[in-house]
């Protein structure tokens, strides 16, 4: 008899069809912002508008992670995650195709909800797939490294492309590669029939919430671009009813996205919160410096590409090789203050770029303390779950991918919205447009740093060590 432990080679195919799906999703995420300047310049976008690039991306994926998840539970993991690479994949041919800033904008939320899908069920899959053990050590290894290696190439894969065929090539590529992972997906990756659709799926709280969130960027972007008005204090009015609204409904109906006992736990309602605050000044960090990198010093998109790659390549090679041992020798929450305090540095530092600045004084000390990132991100996550029990665990996974990619879209609103307000205004009185843009964006690092700093005293008041043994270090979601 053989050896059921010994994964197969479907299986390890099987494996190699997520880890692709995975590298393809994430190395979408950050291949866009190099080619931001270029589709302003083609597609008209306002320098705050210009952030729905990435918005749009962000609330499709977001906000409809926990559905997906959910999805995948009663109608089966293989068919939620081959419909999710399928869609991403169409989305990203019509985001390539795009002549206009309203088609670009409706294929990136296209390619949100495809990414949502696929994420969503990818880990669950991956589990199936590989029995407790030293196999699924591995192969949880191999699928968390394609995340931190699509975030480290993407950004020169797309200053590579951006200059060699135009930024419609970033989507473009994602044809060939979504095509072979539908078709290999559906050979290789195991079928599973699902609790079916009588299960329950909370379609209407998955609409509240899109909707909600949607107004709410929407609110933020027009009032930082526009100043506040009428129009601005209805739409944030209809959001926050709409949030409302959706908090009632997973507190009443029985097959809820999420359930709200769960933030009853300190460590994970913490955490969340704390997540939110990071993320949205670190993903403002990757845009807003890959724009003052482009606008303000004029380097070609590649060289921008190769400026940010420090940051990636440390980020993922802490995270992967470092931060466990820190985790288990100094615990969860020194970890997590100690990458805190790099990235309110990373910020100061950031807060004082001049306007003729040089990459090895002025840039590079920044994307060395990014490595902050590779120590607060596993740290966090292991905080976050182990204060859920062996029955919430997919719940809290699935709240902590959700609220990651929240604060990224607020961070980008925000952050983005500010700065180009305050460029604006300096323009308008007479400013120079590098000079204009700089002050911006310093303002706008400035309260990145005010946001990492909050996060840092919300998370020493309230992610307090626990009185048992240290829990064991977990790989930060994609």
């Amino acid at each position: 008899m053989s050896d059921i432990s010994v994964p197969s080679r479907r299986t390890w195919i099987a494996l190699g069809v997520l880890a692709t799906t995975t590298l393809m999703t994430i190395l979408d995420g950050s291949i866009v912002t190099v080619a931001l300047p270029a589709m302003q310049a083609e597609l008209g976008f306002s320098p705050s508008g210009l952030s729905w690039v990435m918005n749009a991306y962000l609330l499709g994926f977001g906000s409809l992670l926990l559905l997906a998840g959910r999805l995948g539970d009663l109608i089966g993991r293989r068919r939620v995650f081959l419909a999710g690479t399928a869609i991403f994949t169409l989305a990203s041919v019509l985001a390539g195709l795009a002549t206009g800033a309203g088609v670009l904008l409706t294929a990136r939320f296209l390619q949100g909800v495809g990414s949502a899908a696929a994420t969503a069920v990818s880990l669950g899959i991956l589990i199936t797939l590989f029995a407790e053990g030293r196999h699924r050590a591995v192969a949880i290894g191999i699928f968390s490294f394609t995340g931190a290696a699509g975030a480290a190439i993407g950004q020169v894969v797309g200053g590579i492309l951006t200059e060699a065929a135009g930024w419609h090539s970033i989507f473009l590529i994602n044809l060939p590669i979504g095509v072979a992972a539908i078709v290999l997906g559906a050979l290789v990756l195991p079928g599973d029939r699902g609790a079916g659709l009588r299960a329950g799926a909370d379609v209407l709280g998955a609409l509240l919430v899109t909707a909600g969130l949607a107004l709410a960027l929407h609110a933020v972007v027009t009032g930082t671009e526009r100043g506040f008005s009428a129009m601005v204090a209805i739409t944030a009015l209809t959001s926050a009813a709409l949030l409302v609204a959706f908090l009632v409904r997973q507190a009443s109906t029985a097959y809820p996205l999420m359930p709200l006992r769960i933030f009853r736990n300190r460590a994970v309602a913490g955490a969340n919160a704390v997540q939110v605050l990071i993320m949205a000044a670190m993903f403002g960090f990757q845009v807003l410096s890959t724009l003052y990198m482009q606008r303000v010093l004029g380097w070609s998109a590649l060289g921008t590409g190769l400026a940010m790659l420090p940051a990636a390549v440390l980020i993922g090679a802490i995270s992967l090789g470092l931060s466990a041992p820190l985790i288990s020798r100094f615990g969860p929450r020194a970890v997590l203050l100690t990458g805190l305090a790099l990235l309110a540095l990373l910020f100061g530092w950031l807060a004082r770029i001049p306007v003729d600045g040089h990459y090895v004084p002025d840039v590079l000390p920044a994307m060395l303390l990014a490595a902050g990132a590779g120590l607060v991100l596993p740290a966090l996550t292991t905080l976050g779950m182990s204060g859920a029990g062996p029955d919430d665990a997919g719940l809290a996974s699935g709240i902590f991918n959700t609220t990651q990619q929240i604060g990224m879209a607020l961070g980008v609103a925000v952050l983005s919205g500010l700065a180009a307000t305050e460029t604006q205004d300096l323009i308008t009185g007479g400013t120079d447009e590098p000079a204009a843009l700089t002050a911006g964006y310093r303002l706008a690092f400035l309260i990145g740093a005010a946001l990492i700093l909050t996060a840092m005293a919300l998370a020493t008041a309230v992610l307090r060590p626990a009185r048992t043994a240290p829990a064991e270090p977990v790989h930060a979601p994609a």
